[in-house]
């Protein structure tokens, strides 16, 4: 089991970001991530998006031709 690496995370914010320690245990983990340029990834792919692709890259070209 992997936890969270709240030693990394408090070297950062504290060491990195220069945040007081009141201000580092007032973040959420979320908000602490967005600091650090780790949290704003794309968007999730959308059912939509998934059909588009399995149907222009099909494991099965057999299931193309339906």
């Amino acid at each position: 089991m992997s936890g969270f690496d709240w030693p990394g995370m408090m070297r950062a914010g504290m060491t990195g970001l220069r945040l007081t320690p009141d201000q580092f245990w007032a973040l959420t983990p979320a908000e602490l991530m967005l600091m650090l340029g780790q949290g704003a990834g794309p968007a999730p792919m959308e059912r939509s998006r998934l059909e588009e692709m399995l149907a222009a890259f099909p494991d099965n070209p057999e299931r193309a031709e339906r």
